[in-house]
């Protein structure tokens, strides 16, 4: 049986452990509102920018350029990449773990297939996982998974679209967590090479100072780094929120924990006490 120093030893190790969690919390919990005002505001200007997409492409339907655009290009099939946004810190439950099992799937089910699967790894948390384990990195970028900015967005939809059209990879797909809610995370595979056209355009009749094909062939670059962008600011709202979650919830587990060795440290110092006048009762009556 543990002594009382080794119960009170143990409470305040948990103690310590509490206020680091509780101030992780917090601090996740400031920069959660910060990750998904951004968020919040991204999602209206990305739905327009389909819309747009949606209503140029309609009206430069027929067109034979637009067949020959090369980020529209279909082919088979033979070399996939995968752009894999995790974390770079741990402690946020399964933020991480659930989007490496997802990759493992999209892996095994395109081997399976005779697909190359090549990653682009964003996250500290998915580069050490894949770097030991016998697959092809592409790339790998560390330490903007919280602060990924316009800049980084761009930077990555021009490799993209220059790895798609130089024909070194047949499709692309981003795999990071969708910011639902405080408490919910959606893992989301989503393909943006090669592209697909919005169908059912507008019934407007519009009018375009240049030809719709020429707006269209502007626009789809500005698309993917649209999209490319939006994976970035989802995925960091999320695990502020996985991460303010997992906090909360250690913390309640410590609180728990330091409850019970409380509990068990009084009944202990009952013990010692109750052991302690049995022995001089003891000794007083055997003086009689």
């Amino acid at each position: 049986m543990p002594s009382l120093i080794d119960i009170r030893r143990r409470i305040r190790s948990v103690k310590s452990t509490q206020q680091i969690t509780k101030a992780m919390k917090m601090v996740s919990t400031a920069k959660l509102r910060r990750a998904q005002d951004r968020v919040l505001s991204s999602r209206p200007f990305s739905r327009m920018a389909a819309e747009i997409l949606q209503k140029v492409s309609a009206a430069a339907l027929g067109d034979e350029r637009i067949a020959e655009h090369p980020l529209l290009a279909r082919r088979q099939e033979k070399t996939a990449q995968l752009v894999l946004i995790t974390s770079d810190r741990g402690l946020a439950g399964a933020f991480s773990t659930n989007l490496i099992k997802a990759a493992q799937q999209l892996l095994a089910d395109k081997t399976a297939a005779g697909v190359a699967v090549e990653f682009e790894l964003y996250g500290r948390k998915g580069r050490d996982f894949f770097a030991r384990r016998p697959v092809t990195i592409s790339g790998e970028v560390t330490g903007i998974s919280e602060k990924a900015s316009l800049e980084d967005a761009e930077r990555l939809a021009a490799k993209l679209a220059r790895r798609f059209e130089s024909g070194e990879v047949d499709s692309v797909y981003l795999l990071f967590n969708e910011f639902k809610s405080v408490l919910s995370q959606k893992v989301t595979l989503k393909r943006i090479l090669p592209m697909d056209l919005p169908e059912g355009g507008a019934a407007q009749d519009y009018i375009f100072e240049q030809p719709p094909a020429e707006i269209l062939g502007r626009m789809l670059p500005a698309f993917i780094r649209i999209q490319v962008l939006e994976a970035f600011l989802e995925s960091a709202a999320a695990e502020h929120a996985a991460r303010m979650t997992a906090m909360e919830s250690a913390s309640t587990n410590a609180a728990e924990v330091i409850s019970k060795l409380t509990l068990h440290m009084n009944r202990v110092r009952q013990a010692s006490i109750t052991n302690e006048i049995i022995e001089v009762v003891s000794g007083a009556g055997a003086l009689e």
